[in-house]
């Protein structure tokens, strides 16, 4: 296989970018270069260049003009994609591609191309693209919902292999019919560093504000996006009182206008001192941060995709508390963290009835880190990525 088989990756992300690239696309791209592939990994111009040998990197101008790319759908990221589009036929016309691994709403621009170029595709499904409109609250519009609805299906239907990363979307995918021996459930759970290309360092490992250490520590890192449960852990953390003297709340990772709008919301519950906000930090800090903390929490309300993070909070061993969501229990359950309902009053009990007890804290972490070495880690992802190209070469 290695120097015989070329792969065109169509990544529609800022590559690399930690504030906007899901890192399925670095670790993906890292594993089948190791196994031997040569791939062009088209991407957007916004992010920075890393380095895995065996990977070029094709980019679209960056266009920072309209401003800076974001999670989730956007007028900007539908215009990047027409752009990505004629790129991506410029690809087709130089190289002949063994297969088109197409990541999100890539799928489409690579079904359109398929029948003209005659390649095999892969379709890595990170999440519902309707769903995402209503996550991000992009649109309600039946119409443009029923029609993204129509295509995804299409697009699973008609794509030589499909890669889903919870069984949420596993499910969904068998339902809709893509057969069993088509379908490759590979999780988001390596975070290994990424290796940039540029030879500077991202940023110290400290966090770059002062951490209060006079009472346990209870820590949030992630988007501040509406889907996250950021309210309802404000309102959880106000209904601690005294079952957590002492205890301090951290949120980190919004955007700036974002952080404002946390920090009105904290000290319009009477949070003052016991609670900070900040925005977001570099990657090595922030885990220097959730191992210094007595407990991360992840209050998110809705949702079916499982967040990247808790496969590292797992590996870490570090005590989590989380609301009792399909976001959650696809990877979590009663022995690997502390689960509770998606409301500020079960919250508030699950953070003091874990702040209360180190005994729990200690039994949850060392489960949910054997948890994630059994069926999650490195081992286990090269397996899987091994079986998908099994099928597709």
């Amino acid at each position: 296989m290695k120097g015989k088989s070329r792969v065109l990756v169509v990544a529609p992300q800022p590559f690399f970018s930690p504030r906007g690239t899901p890192f399925s696309v670095y670790y993906r791209t890292l594993v089948m270069a190791g196994k031997g592939l040569s791939i062009d990994l088209l991407t957007y111009g916004q992010g920075e260049d890393v380095s895995i040998p065996g990977v070029r990197i094709l980019r679209i101008p960056a266009f920072r003009f309209l401003g800076t790319v974001r999670i989730g759908p956007s007028p900007l990221k539908f215009f990047l994609d027409g752009v990505l589009f004629f790129r991506m036929i410029g690809a087709l016309l130089r190289r002949r591609y063994r297969f088109v691994h197409a990541h999100e709403e890539a799928v489409f621009l690579a079904l359109f191309l398929k029948p003209l170029f005659r390649y095999r595709l892969v379709y890595d499904m990170h999440s519902s693209l309707p769903q995402q409109m209503t996550n991000f609250r992009f649109t309600r519009s039946r119409f443009w919902i029923g029609l993204l609805e129509r295509l995804e299906r299409s697009a699973l239907r008609r794509s030589d292999a499909v890669i889903t990363i919870c069984p949420e979307l596993a499910e969904y995918a068998l339902a809709v019919g893509v057969p069993a021996d088509r379908h490759f459930l590979i999780e988001n759970s390596l975070f290994d560093p990424v290796k940039l290309a540029r030879a500077e360092a991202e940023g110290g490992d400290e966090p770059p504000f002062p951490v209060a250490e006079d009472g346990p520590l209870v820590v949030y890192a992630g988007t501040f996006e509406a889907y996250q449960g950021i309210d309802l852990l404000l309102g959880a953390f106000a209904r601690l009182g005294g079952r957590a003297p002492g205890a301090r709340l951290l949120v980190v990772g919004g955007a700036p206008e974002q952080v404002e709008e946390t920090r009105r919301a904290a000290a319009a519950l009477g949070l003052g001192e016991r609670c900070a906000v900040h925005g977001r930090i570099p990657v090595a800090a922030a885990r220097r941060l959730l191992d210094s903390a007595d407990l991360v929490v992840s209050p998110r309300i809705s949702g079916t995709n499982t967040p990247l993070k808790l496969y590292e909070l797992m590996a870490r061993g570090v005590p989590l508390v989380a609301t009792r969501i399909r976001s959650h229990t696809q990877v979590l359950d009663d022995e690997t963290a502390i689960l509770v309902d998606p409301d500020p009053e079960s919250m508030a009990a699950g953070i003091a009835a874990a702040l209360d007890d180190g005994e729990t804290r200690e039994r949850i972490a060392a489960a949910a880190r054997e948890r994630y070495r059994e069926h999650y880690g490195r081992e286990a992802y090269e397996g899987k990525i091994g079986a998908l190209l099994g099928r597709v070469l």
